[in-house]
This record gives C-alpha cells, structure tokens and sequence, in this order.
C-alpha cells in the first residue's frame, strides 16, 4: 500500500488574479499569496488480485476500464500516470473536502498523482505534480479555476506565487519562526456550515467586466502588500488588508456572498476581529480571520455553532507517508 499526505490551502490575498483569462493578459501576470495547511486530504493506492479499478470517496466505484470511473480526477490521473488497472483507490479528507474554499479538489489531484507516480515507481518533484495537476483539471477537463492551489498543495509552506503566460513561479516567504508561531496563534479558519460550487462561481460572467479587472488588479497589489507584512509580522495590518480584500472579492460576483455570510462577517468584525476574508470564490465554505492571540476563544463562545479551528501550517507538501511496496 501506497499513501499520500496532501495540505489544503488558506490564501491571504491575490485569489482571482491566478485564473489565466487575467494572468496572461495582464502585463504583471497574477500572483497570490498563501500557506499550506495541516489539513489534509489522504490518498492510499493498493495493489488488487485482479484487474479491477475500485475506487472509494464519498461514494464507492468498481469497474474493469477506468475509462467509466465516474471520478474524472482519478480517471485522468490514472490515465496521466499510466496506471490504469488492478488498483483499489481511496480518498479521505480531514475536512470535507468539497465547497470549503481550502482548494480540496487540487490537493485531491496532486495527491493522488504522487500516490498513483510512486505505484509506479516514478519520484517526481512538486513542480511536476502542480503542472499535471494543472493540466488536468484546467486542460482536459475545463474547469473554470485558477492555478494557485495545485502549487500550494505540491510545495507546502508560505508562498508567493506568481502566474503568467510564461509559467509560474514559487517563491517561499523569509518568515522566522517567531512570526510563524504568531501566524498560528492569531489567524483562525471559521467554518460559515455553507459548502458551494467553486467551479460555478468562477464560470459566471460578470455584469461589469471592466469593473472586475479593476478589482482584480488591486487585489492583485494587495498579495504585493501581504508578502512584505507576513515577512516583518505586522500581522494586525494584514488582517485588515483581508476585510479590503474582502470588500473588493464581493463585488466581483453577485454569487460570492449572501446574507447569511455578510452577517457572519459583522459579527467576526464586531467580535473584535482586525479583519476577515471568506476564502476561496465565495459562496461558502471558511472565513480566514485575523484577532490578538485571545479571540479564538472569544469566537468559541460567541459563535459556538461555527466550526473553529487554528491556521497551522504545513511545510511539507504533497508526501509519501507510507510505502510498502518500497
């Protein structure tokens, strides 16, 4: 048995600017800034007796061609990698691993490529995990998404990086230890009990296309900002770049907040938060917000039906964690 450990993704500013209609075509390109998570998404591949493709996640599959799995992100890394019978394939995620907004989906994809690239004895770097991560799930199967979370998930840590038509580029952020104990301590992921579809809400047209480059590109300047204050640990000031991050995200699309979420957020904010930001395209899924090394558990008593949870980062990346076959 194979198994592979992948980090989710929480993204502090630039989310958007990584979807390839703006990186390139935008003079600067696009860039992000985020950190892997120790959440995860666990990938295991085991050799079957026979022929069959078994493959189990939210629900379960066997067939004789992997070409009628259901799961196109196993079926097209299955085909990527070459291992395409005889195998039993699971997927479990320490957070549900849909509609979160911590980028599930690409660390499903870059797991299970590391997983099913082991299976076949290959050793392949994080660059080319993201990169086929990428190209299945915006080459073969069109989906409407950027590209920032494939890289997280296959490099792990704090990272600048930047998107254009030229490639992408990952550059680790000079933070010390002491800012990232302080990161851990007062950055909190907020559950909102809403999951959607990411893929929808990027596939809509805006009403305003002009209106969203702009928006677009002043978020972009804001992951310039974030970098430099991650980098110094003026950690209050990031959080309240998150809220104008925020303010500029909601008014992208119609479909990237709601009632419910707006006054969800008031209350964050009137808790005494710096500053919060829903995390991925909208819609649902967790809140990242920034309070003084307190507020978690002020957030605990004041919010006790929204699932909590610290910000604690991986520096890792997508890793083998057991191989039996080696």
């Amino acid at each position: 048995m194979i198994i592979s450990r992948t980090p989710l993704r929480a993204s502090f500013c630039g989310g958007g600017t990584d979807i390839d209609s703006f990186s390139y075509n935008e003079s600067g390109g696009g860039m992000v800034v985020s950190a892997a998570v120790k959440n995860y998404i666990h990938v295991t591949v085991n050799r079957r007796f026979d022929d069959k493709i078994r493959v189990s996640y939210s629900k379960l599959e066997l067939v004789d061609n992997f070409e009628d799995l259901e799961h196109d992100l196993v079926r097209e890394a299955m085909r990527i990698t070459g291992i395409i019978s005889g195998v039993e394939i699971t997927t479990i995620a320490d957070i549900p691993s849909k509609g979160t907004g911590l980028g599930s989906s690409s660390s499903v994809t870059v797991g299970l490529l590391n997983a099913l690239h082991t299976f076949a004895g290959h050793n392949v770097s994080a660059k080319k995990l993201a990169e086929e991560a990428c190209i299945i799930e915006l080459d073969i199967l069109k989906q409407p998404i950027g590209r920032q979370d494939q890289y997280a998930a296959a490099y792990g840590g704090i990272n600048s990086i930047s998107f254009s038509s030229k490639g992408n580029v990952v550059s680790p952020l000079d933070v010390s230890e002491e800012i990232i104990d302080r990161i851990q301590d007062e950055f909190s992921l907020v559950f909102t009990g809403i999951s959607r579809s990411a893929s929808k809400i990027l596939g809509e047209s805006p009403t305003n296309y002009d209106d969203k480059i702009d928006r677009l590109r002043k978020i972009r300047l804001q992951a310039n900002k974030s970098m430099k204050m991650l980098e110094i640990g003026d950690l209050k000031s990031l959080g309240m770049l998150l809220s104008e991050a925020w303010n500029q995200k909601r008014g992208i699309s119609s479909s990237v907040s709601n009632d419910e979420l707006d006054l969800l957020y008031s209350q964050i904010i009137e808790l005494g938060a710096s500053g919060a930001k829903l995390l991925g395209a909208g819609g649902g899924g967790f809140f990242i917000v920034h309070g003084n090394s307190e507020f978690r558990d002020i957030m605990k008593v004041a919010l006790p039906s929204n699932k909590i949870i610290p910000l604690i980062l991986d520096f890792e990346g997508s890793t083998i964690i057991y191989n039996s076959y080696s």
